[in-house]
């Protein structure tokens, strides 16, 4: 397990004992686990398994160490590409790279990538390694490459879980997934508007505005985010809501922004986007552009309406690149400061990007929670 960046404590407190225990014990279950994956492909080659009536390899590895048959899969998925990747293998085995970094870079190494993608998984934090990788794929795959690999991998699986709930887990590309999680948002939008679930009536109570607050008092009269995504989910593919009284659904305008830049194409999260993708959209498109000046910042955008227009959330969005407070890149909305009720106008200066929970709770005078 790599640990060049954990500063290992003194052994002199209890607390700081169970610090290096984890430490240890880590470094253990890491070497065990390589041991563990030359192990089942050694096994999966040697076609010993059929002896006990498997249907595979890892349908014997499941049952003989009750486990999950998809983490059987995902072992001998990851201890065949290390057999074909020695530099990998090797950085594993010093324990230069984590588990964790190995079973991200076998999903897409190839021999041409391997040696940049060890040295930029070494250098990158576990939880930021995804997106590095798919940054630097973008630059270095041909586009159509890019697009064909996606598509391959696309997936959608579900099964239920111990209590009774439907667990779900989709890979798209790019393109779709901005469909379907655009979609899914703005519905979110819609109908926490529509409810008019706004900060002023949460103060009549004392209560605090953030819409995501776990406070009991509010558990059972507003959903979190994860829930109303879930409800999102269900009534656009139920066909769209309440409609309009005459059997027609909700219709709601799902806006997907692509920022095309000398560097690649990407959308608002800075998901890389193929080119390729891009040039075949972009004729049936209704495309607007924001145009940004020779210092690479957006041209100033103002009106004096009560609500920002579209172009000026997109030059607040564009200029802020999330929550000025959270950093956060979910349910944006535009901030008022100084509140409109005293200026009397919207200016994209006098604009800031927050996301729907440090807006409210801003307005209520609370630190988001």
């Amino acid at each position: 397990m790599a640990t060049s960046t954990v500063h290992r404590p003194r052994a002199d407190g209890t607390a700081v004992d169970v610090r290096v225990s984890v430490i240890e014990a880590g470094c253990r279950w890491t070497t065990s686990q390589r041991q563990l994956l030359g192990l089942v492909v050694k096994l999966d080659r040697s076609g010993a398994w059929a002896l006990d009536g498997s249907r595979t390899c890892a349908h014997w590895v499941a049952t003989a160490l009750d486990i999950e048959i998809c983490t059987a899969r995902e072992w001998i998925r990851i201890g065949l590409a290390l057999e074909r990747h020695a530099l990998l293998a090797a950085m594993f085995a010093e324990g230069r790279l984590s588990y964790s970094k190995v079973r991200t870079i076998t999903r897409v190494v190839t021999d041409e990538f391997e040696a940049d993608l060890c040295e930029l998984a070494e250098r990158t934090p576990a939880g930021r390694l995804s997106s590095a990788i798919a940054a630097y794929l973008g630059r270095h795959e041909e586009p159509e490459e890019t697009e064909a690999r996606q598509h391959e991998a696309r997936s959608l699986t579900y099964r239920v879980e111990p209590d009774g709930m439907v667990v779900g887990y989709f890979r798209l590309p790019p393109l779709a997934a901005a469909v379907v999680t655009g979609a899914v948002d703005s519905w979110v939008m819609h109908e926490s508007s529509k409810k008019g679930f706004v900060t002023k009536n949460l103060a009549k109570s004392g209560e605090d505005a953030s819409a995501d607050a776990c406070s009991s008092r509010r558990a059972n009269s507003w959903p979190s985010v994860a829930q109303q995504r879930a409800d999102a989910l269900v009534t656009l593919i139920a066909g769209g809501g309440e409609g309009d009284g005459q059997g027609n659904g909700v219709k709601i305008e799902t806006e997907i922004v692509i920022h095309l830049r000398a560097d690649g194409c990407t959308f608002d999260d800075g998901t890389p986007v193929a080119g390729t993708i891009v040039e075949r959209i972009a004729p049936e498109s209704f495309i607007r552009a924001l145009i940004h000046d020779a210092e690479s910042k957006p041209i100033n955008a103002s009106g004096r309406q009560r609500h920002p227009t579209k172009r000026q959330k997109r030059y607040v969005r564009e200029r802020d690149g999330g929550c000025v407070d959270c950093r956060g890149v979910e349910f944006l909305e535009s901030d008022h400061v100084p509140e409109f009720e005293i200026t009397l106008h919207t200016l994209v200066d006098e604009l800031e990007t927050r996301c729907r929970t440090c807006h409210r709770s801003r307005g209520s005078g609370s630190p988001p929670r």
